[in-house]
């Protein structure tokens, strides 16, 4: 679904990616983490040709992303944080939008404006922002392009939206289509990302998904802290460890203390995944 090789990126003088490589599948939904500033927002704005490539190589679905070539954006979205609203109803903005991607489903849209409890009678003004938000992510999901490209999606939204978020995502997701979620907020997403990305300065730490995480590593909870551990941290009742799984017995993947992990021991985490 997308190729990169050797990409490399700068704003003028601020390099953000250098030679990084990575491969995203059909039939996945992909959780993408780094701290701020690593080019999260970036990576999918060059998978969605609103930014070209310095140097290297980015195929997405065959199509290179900057040449903007109709057929590419028919089978993209990308569904930014920061969503600046039209002065318009929101039915008659996904109407007219719609006409531009031809698996477009207008009792879909229906569907999940009713699911998100958003009123598309509304001109997008009078709504909230998680309600505009909600309203983007319906209209989005409606288009069922191949590739859904989401940035910080469950910000702004209350505790029960965030739910259906993670429902709607899960019954977007097919064997044909490839769904990639930039978040910070990976308790809102834990039981629905994978494979886990993992973005730093030095490139792409990681690109596992759950099982074979778990395969490598082993979170668990002990009374006290540990020095063999690659990452401890201290919660309610104890701490939790994670270290090299040397028993081969699966444990319940904490994304959290995986990130931490990763980013404190990167060496440590690229050797073992190489094996």
């Amino acid at each position: 679904m997308v190729n990169i090789e050797n990409l490399s990126f700068n704003y003028s003088r601020q390099i953000v990616f250098k030679d990084i490589n990575l491969n995203l599948e059909a039939g996945k939904i992909y959780g993408l983490l780094g701290q701020n500033g690593v080019g999260k927002t970036t990576l999918l704005k060059l998978i969605g040709g609103f930014l070209k490539v310095k140097s290297g190589k980015c195929t997405v679905m065959g199509f290179t992303p900057f040449d903007r070539d109709p057929a590419f954006y028919e089978n993209i979205i990308l569904i930014p944080e920061d969503f600046i609203a039209p002065d318009m109803i929101v039915n008659q903005y996904a109407s007219l939008r719609g006409e531009f991607y031809p698996g477009y489903d207008a009792n879909k849209f229906s569907r999940l404006m009713t699911e998100f409890d958003v009123n598309g009678n509304f001109k997008f003004s009078k709504l909230s922002y998680g309600q505009q938000k909600k309203a983007l992510i319906a209209f989005s999901l409606a288009t069922n392009t191949k590739l859904i490209l989401m940035d910080e999606p469950s910000n702004g939204l209350d505790i029960p939206s965030k739910s259906q978020l993670r429902k709607v995502i899960s019954e977007a997701s097919t064997d044909e289509s490839c769904i990639v979620i930039s978040t910070h907020q990976v308790r809102d997403l834990e039981n629905l990302i994978d494979p886990i990305i993992i973005l730093d300065r030095d490139g792409v730490l990681l690109n596992e998904t759950i099982e074979r995480i778990s395969q490598k590593l082993s979170f668990v909870f002990r009374g006290s802290s540990s020095e063999e551990s690659l990452h401890c941290e201290s919660t309610p009742g104890g701490y939790l460890v994670v270290k090299e799984n040397e028993t081969s017995e699966e444990s319940k993947v904490n994304i959290e203390a995986l990130f931490n992990t990763t980013l404190n021991n990167k060496q440590t985490i690229k050797n073992l995944f190489s094996k």
